[in-house]
């Protein structure tokens, strides 16, 4: 079954925009979603126990014989990196986190600044689920048309709050409104601490809204050992995608995983 009504129908009940409405500062390239209002603070109840403590959250590394901008993995192994773009209503990006753990996968998220400044919980979320956390700039402008202070000041911006939310500037960086980075923008990144760029070869489109079936034969129709996919957080289409893409994923024997792990021997 391609599509979830029951899912779709909860999550408008719990007052989420389903992607595709007029936002402002919305883009064709990536998902955006308006600021969330505060929860009301709970009553107070007995003390939880503390969190056991959480191991290190991994720091960018080199992957030797990798470019500097990695557009896909090694097409000899049966691995594929499921990457989202963090932005957007934190219910559906919980919603989309918990279809892929139910299924076994991790995945990495690329996530905006100013989203984390609004919701610092969901960077913990994202890395107690065992899934990746890395830079996608701290505005989402278009990085690539900017002077050089300015651009620079976008990855470090987003790369600040990372390190104060989580201890690391995050795995990845991938550059905002754009599927590849410019000459300059693959420097700053690499000045700021990320010795690649992360890019994709799989365009699920969701953020155009298509319906779920359209987001799974995109993706199902393109996707090969090694693939990267571009997905968003935001968009009701996508969690309604994620389970019969990820069975049929299954049926192919591709395994979803990180992408340090998809480029990981």
């Amino acid at each position: 079954m391609l599509s979830h009504p029951g899912r779709r129908a909860a999550l408008r009940a719990a007052g989420l925009a389903v992607a595709g409405a007029a936002t402002a500062g919305l883009t064709a390239a990536c998902g955006s979603g308006r600021p969330a209002t505060a929860p009301t603070a709970p009553p107070p109840g007995p003390a939880k126990p503390a969190r056991p403590a959480q191991a290190a959250p991994a720091a960018p590394r080199r992957f030797a014989g990798q470019p500097v901008e990695i557009g896909h993995g090694p097409r000899d192994r049966p691995r594929v990196a499921l990457t989202f773009h963090g932005n957007g209503e934190p219910a559906i990006a919980r919603a989309v986190l918990a279809e892929a753990e139910r299924a076994g996968a991790r995945v990495t998220v690329l996530a905006i600044g100013s989203w984390l400044d609004a919701h610092p919980e969901m960077a913990r979320r994202i890395l107690d689920g065992g899934h990746e956390l890395g830079n996608h700039t701290h505005r989402h402008l278009a990085i690539n048309t900017m002077p050089e202070a300015q651009a620079y000041a976008e990855i470090t911006g987003c790369a600040q709050r990372l390190k104060r939310l989580t201890g690391s500037i995050g795995t990845w960086f991938r550059p905002s409104q754009t599927q590849y980075a410019t000459p300059l923008v693959r420097k700053l990144a690499q000045r700021a601490g990320y010795p690649h760029v992360l890019s994709y070869d799989v365009d699920s489109l969701d953020f155009t809204s298509p319906g779920a079936a359209a987001v799974i034969r995109t993706v199902t129709g393109t996707i090969q050992r090694g693939s990267v996919v571009s997905l968003h957080f935001g968009y009701a289409d996508t969690v309604d995608a994620m389970p019969p893409l990820l069975e049929e994923l299954a049926r192919r024997n591709l395994r979803a995983v990180t992408t340090t792990e998809l480029l990981t021997p």
